[in-house]
């Protein structure tokens, strides 16, 4: 909490607070004494209004010299209807209408509205700037993930070299107390890192020679020397900053809605006004009541309320996101998450761990065969299923093979007249091998040798201890859930019965996983959205097919961090039924904001034309509503729980 409220109060929300509070008790003070002995008869006779005019311009420039500076800066760049500009016109046009009051012999009015206008301006503008700062607090240890310097080896000696110049190979040495500067190996060493700024887990984790590290970690404890295995522009670091800081260019709908209304709204009531004061004026010859009218009309029509609670409202939820280590791409995003009814999961590595394991091998009396065989056949492949069956044999893998990988079945391994076939029952099928099928629930591996059928490896998959909790949790928000699988049926099955999803496709290969989303696309609600949730490796084309794409693990994962449009940084589902939360809580603050600005102001909008509203009520019509909006939008930025209530929906 301490580094929120220090990163929220930056050295300028501090300045413009302390002017504030000076020019809030000079208006007091100066208010106070004109309302006890009435300023405009110190001096007395035709120019009384003198004295009062001193004092409150003395509080109107300090408190508004920057919003005279802004309007005529941007009249100068041809950008006229703005906020700024309507100030100055309304309050500039009550100390004109004061002075030509004072003039004509009556009682002065509109130098402590015009002072009071721009002094709650200001005051919308500082929670504004605060609640901004608040918000970006959550973004903000994100940034600081950026490395400054790499300790690299060059030669025999080790210098202070910018990330962007080390070479993937290079040895970089990180000291205890320094960011990992690029994604690579421990070659040397062992230390804790803390991923907190990554992925939100609190918990450092232990890596040593071997283990693989990303930058933006933070080591804690020992030197360690790593080898680069990507050059700065291709590390995790870098796609991760290059991700949030293209977040605020990807708006919403209701965003996009504000800035097409302002665009037609400022210029529409600008005209209004000068309607309103300049029609009935020549009719009744009462300059001074309704140029007044026409000036309570033009303070509240400033639409602050929506331009800046809007946008802030989506930016406090993007913050929210992150800092549970839940990235999204844009607030366009977030509204879609809000949405999505339909949430389609791929299996392996998201519902379970995608650590495999050898339970059995059928028949059990050729089990060093069979494990020879699938051995020599995997060697090369990088998939979890292959690196079990190479763990179980536990030998060096026979030599000599050319593999050859049959995209949805298996391996073909070849070394002369020997040909190894390794896969599912897919690829036996279409070499014409017939096989005895495995019926217990599992990953099967079949295996065959030059025709014939070997014997067969059952694999199993560890099912995430969260998957059945999130699961349940988004059946109970209404949502469908659907699993698709390479997988067999009878896997597919125990899978599914044991976590609770809606419905289950097995035994598909990568393009019929794209076809099936396509379906279940062409079937949903025009107001929902469907969001798929895979492991951010091989699923691409489906997370890039979807409504919104959710990448899990996305710590290190590059194709997670390129095609998603949200990233869970940890390997934790809780993560997206919590999103969708941050989401919809987003989306009813943005709602309310709306709804309550354009009433409040609709109304205050008739009163004044009608003269029943003074230009006090006109001020908290504009800023009064604004702050108010700005308030509501820094609820969104609250506390948010993983683990959801009895019901099935977690505290918001």
């Amino acid at each position: 909490m301490e580094k929120t409220k220090k990163a929220a109060l930056r050295p300028k929300d501090k300045k413009n607070l302390v002017r504030i509070s000076a020019a809030l008790a000079m208006f007091c003070a100066v208010f106070v004494a004109d309302k006890i002995v009435s300023l405009q008869g110190v001096l007395g006779g035709k120019h009384g209004w003198l004295f009062p005019f001193a004092l409150y311009a003395a509080v109107y420039l300090l408190i508004g010299y920057d919003v005279l500076y802004k309007a005529v800066r941007n009249i100068c760049r041809g950008r006229v209807l703005d906020e700024n500009f309507l100030m100055c016109v309304a309050t500039l046009g009550a100390f004109t209408l004061a002075i030509y009051r004072g003039e004509t012999g009556r009682e002065i009015e509109g130098f402590d509205e015009a002072c009071a206008v721009l002094l709650f301006y200001q005051v919308g503008e500082w929670f504004q700037s605060f609640a901004t700062g608040r918000s970006r607090a959550s973004i903000a240890s994100l940034m600081d993930i950026r490395p400054d310097y790499a300790n690299v080896k060059r030669g025999d000696a080790w210098e202070k070299a910018d990330p962007n110049e080390v070479q993937a190979g290079e040895i970089i040495m990180v000291f205890p107390g320094e960011k990992v500067p690029l994604d690579g190996v421990i070659v040397a060493g062992a230390t804790a890192l803390d991923a907190k700024a990554l992925t939100g887990e609190s918990l450092p984790r232990d890596a040593a020679a071997g283990d693989q590290v990303i930058s933006g970690c933070v080591n804690l404890s020992s030197q360690i020397e790593v080898r680069a295995t990507k050059p700065f522009y291709d590390s995790t670091v870098s796609k991760i900053l290059d991700l949030v800081e293209n977040a605020a260019g990807q708006k919403s709908k209701a965003e996009n809605f504000i800035t097409k209304f302002a665009k037609y709204y400022t210029p529409a009531v600008v005209a209004a006004a000068l309607i309103l004061g300049i029609v009935p004026a020549l009719i009744t010859s009462d300059w001074a009541t309704w140029l007044y009218r026409a000036l309570a009309f033009l303070v509240v029509s400033c639409p602050c309320a929506l331009v800046i609670s809007i946008p802030l409202s989506f930016f406090a939820g993007l913050g929210a996101a992150s800092k549970h280590g839940i990235l999204v791409k844009g607030s366009n995003y977030l509204e879609k998450l809000h949405k999505a009814d339909v949430f389609v999961f791929d299996k392996t590595g998201t519902l379970t761990k995608g650590n495999f394991t050898v339970t059995k091998i059928t028949p059990a009396d050729a089990r060093e065969e069979i494990l020879r065989l699938a051995a020599a056949a995997e060697q090369a492949s990088d998939h979890p299923i292959a690196r079990s069956i190479v763990a179980a044999y536990g030998k060096a893998a026979d030599k000599g093979y050319t593999l050859t990988n049959i995209a949805g079945a298996g391996v073909e391994a070849v070394r002369g007249q020997d040909v190894i076939l390794c896969g599912n029952e897919t690829l036996l099928r279409q070499k014409g091998v017939a096989y005895v099928k495995e019926e217990e629930a599992g990953t099967v591996v079949y295996v065959a040798r030059n025709g014939k059928f070997v014997g067969s490896l059952l694999i199993a998959d560890q099912i995430k201890e969260e998957a059945a909790q999130v699961v349940g949790e988004l059946n109970a928000m209404g949502c469908r859930t659907v699993m698709l699988t390479g997988d067999n049926a009878a896997v597919a099955r125990s899978v599914a019965r044991t976590i609770g999803v809606t419905d289950h496709k097995a035994q598909l290969l990568p393009q019929d996983k794209v076809e099936e989303v396509q379906k279940l696309l062409s079937a949903q609600n025009k107001n929902g959205a469907l969001c798929f949730v895979g492991d951010g490796i091989n699923d691409a084309p489906v997370l890039m097919r979807s409504d919104i794409g959710v990448a899990m693990g996305g710590v290190g994962s590059d194709a997670a961090i390129e095609a998603a449009d949200v990233v869970l940084m940890q390997d934790d589902l809780r993560g997206l039924p919590l999103g969708k939360r941050v989401a919809k809580k987003t989306m009813r603050v943005v709602t309310q904001n709306i709804v309550f600005s354009l009433v409040v102001k609709a109304a205050v909008l008739v009163l004044s034309a009608l003269g029943i509203a003074n230009m006090w009520i006109a001020v908290f019509g504009d800023v009064g509503v604004a702050v108010l909006a700005i308030l509501n939008a820094m609820r969104v930025n609250g506390r948010y729980d993983k683990k959801p209530r009895a019901n099935g929906c977690a505290k918001v």
